[in-house]
């Protein structure tokens, strides 16, 4: 990440989120081979996109990697959910899009499967695509229906260590407490046992009501004009560390992004879909097992609380990233978002 776009994120205004160290990026991408990439409409009455976040840059299929998933409300449309939940693994990549493109996402993800594994639902079974889902609709078109399979597979194409926060993506037409939302990430590095290790996450804010955000410093920004309204939003906060870790306490892990979103002013109101996905890139899961007992190296219970505290940090500072880069916009139907970058700077 460049110093300019490093100056267009919470803690260049001073906002802090705990005490632990971000990693050299700062980002999901500080775990070692998870890579993020986006493609963006902007043209027209569009204001959308998907986002795509690869695990691992080998074949997921055939190397799976141990998951889980929290939902903290489930008001959402997100696919490949119930089996990662039953299965614990996580065999495609993350696509993040609005609500009426998952059928999209889902569609590229298989044919990308397929393309690298032809024997998926020939001679073994078939794939679990993942996409996870909000509503852009107030800044987007949402109805035109705009996005295509051949925009997933480019953002899945584009996929590096170094991506844009705010406006991009799936988080380009997304809303957060009243202001302007999208994609943003956060991560911290920590030891266990002598040896060091990251937690990283990516969020795709668009939830909280104007006027109910907390910064770290206890100020309450509420956006210029901004109505009070129901909380009709949603967030979906991905995880990824190298710590070896069985599903079971993934889910734990992705359960504390709760406390995250909680620091900022959330309550998860009745019409919010606020979901966790964890994943872990250590103890890969092999599709064509040779063995009939397997060995898993995972973490001694009694150490995981800093995993949860990382958790919680990442999830607050990552949504107060997506929203100070994001830039003010203006979208369909003349519906505009304030930057919260703009409320921060002084004059």
């Amino acid at each position: 990440m460049t110093s300019d776009s490093s100056r267009r994120l919470a803690r260049s205004f001073g906002l802090i989120c705990g005490d632990m160290t971000p990693g050299a990026r700062n980002t999901i991408c500080d775990v070692p081979g998870v890579l993020v990439g986006h493609v963006t409409n902007s043209q027209g009455n569009q204001r959308t996109g998907f986002t795509a976040v690869v695990p691992h840059p080998g074949n997921l299929f055939r190397d799976k990697l141990p998951a889980a998933v929290e939902v903290i409300n489930g008001f959402g449309k997100s696919a490949g959910l119930m089996q990662v939940e039953e299965l614990g693994t996580l065999e495609t990549p993350i696509l993040l899009t609005n609500t009426f493109s998952v059928g999209t996402g889902i569609n590229a993800l298989i044919r990308r499967a397929i393309a690298e594994n032809p024997e998926i639902g020939r001679s073994t079974g078939t794939v679990n695509p993942v996409v996870m889902e909000c509503n852009d609709g107030y800044l987007s078109d949402i109805q035109a229906m705009a996005l295509t399979e051949a925009d997933a597979l480019s953002a899945l194409a584009v996929a590096g260590q170094d991506f844009d926060q705010g406006n991009a993506g799936a988080g380009t037409g997304m809303s957060a407490f009243g202001f302007k939302g999208g994609i943003g990430s956060a991560s911290r590095v920590f030891e266990i046992g002598g040896k060091p290790h990251v937690l990283g996450t990516l969020v795709l804010a668009n939830f909280g009501r104007p006027g109910d955000l907390t910064l770290p410093d206890g100020r309450k920004p509420h956006p210029a004009d901004a109505r009070q309204t129901e909380e009709r939003g949603s967030v979906i906060i991905i995880m990824a560390t190298d710590v070896p870790m069985s599903t079971r306490q993934l889910k734990r892990v992705a359960k504390r992004a709760g406390a995250g979103l909680g620091r900022l002013g959330a309550y998860y109101g009745n019409g919010s879909g606020d979901i966790a996905m964890a994943f872990s890139t250590a103890g890969r899961i092999q599709h064509y097992e040779n063995v009939p007992i397997l060995e898993r190296q995972v973490l001694w219970e009694d150490l995981i609380d800093i995993l949860f505290k990382a958790a919680a940090e990442t999830t607050q500072e990552a949504v107060l990233n997506a929203m100070v880069a994001a830039d003010p916009m203006k979208g369909y139907r003349g519906h505009k978002r304030p930057s919260l970058r703009d409320w921060l700077l002084p004059g």
